[in-house]
């Protein structure tokens, strides 16, 4: 059971459990209820991908740090574990939302988002586009699911969930600012530092809810 929850916990399980939620949101909207929970496991399964390769990537800087909370740090899964599930749950992931009610098409749209999910976790982290992988991966979520059914996304849709998703970005990230200046990573909300990306966080979402008001 320990192995459980921290692998769970490794997922970063709230955003992995939000952004589940919403995808069996917009699935209940395009489909119905009975592939819409297809659906949901199948995103499900593709954060997992990114959750665990982020707390893989930062063991050694959370090691640093000392967050406790990281179930590698704390002991509550190793890290050989944690990467036998992970090189399990790829090709898994790939094969569920693929051969899910997503088909091909949706399929890709969802896991080209879980790619620039992990991307961020090996390379945009450090760089000052670092906000990229988000829109991308926030805008392919409701997207994947409504060309799931042959629609083409609204424009509400694929720019209001990138801009959420930038949003999101620096929310995520203010929490950790002193500790990931510390430790000389430049993703865009460390450049620019806490008060501004405050500014940013606050201007996007207000962008991003205009845009579904007006679109």
């Amino acid at each position: 059971m320990q192995r459980v929850k921290g692998l769970l916990k490794a997922s970063h399980f709230g955003p992995t459990l939000l952004v589940t939620a919403i995808s069996f949101g917009f699935a209940t909207y395009y489909w119905w209820e009975g592939p819409a929970y297809v659906i949901a496991f199948g995103v499900f399964t593709g954060q997992l991908v990114v959750g665990w390769s982020n707390d893989l990537y930062d063991f050694a800087d959370d090691l640093k740090h000392n967050r406790q909370n990281k179930p590698l740090v704390s002991g509550a899964i190793t890290k050989e574990y944690l990467q036998r599930w992970l090189r399990l749950m790829v090709p898994f992931s790939f094969i569920a939302n693929l051969a899910g009610p997503l088909g091909v098409n949706g399929g890709l749209v969802y896991m080209l988002g879980v790619a620039f999910g992990v991307a961020y976790n090996f390379y945009f982290k450090f760089s000052p586009l670092s906000p990229l992988p988000f829109a991308i991966a926030f805008a392919a979520l409701p997207s994947c699911i409504a060309i799931s059914k042959d629609i083409t996304p609204p424009t509400w849709m694929w720019a209001g969930g990138a801009l959420f998703g930038m949003a999101a970005h620096f929310i995520n990230v203010i929490k950790d600012m002193k500790e990931d200046q510390i430790s000389e990573i430049k993703g865009l909300p460390q450049i620019l530092g806490t008060r501004k990306s405050i500014v940013a966080a606050s201007l996007l979402t207000t962008l991003g809810i205009a845009v579904l008001i007006y679109s």
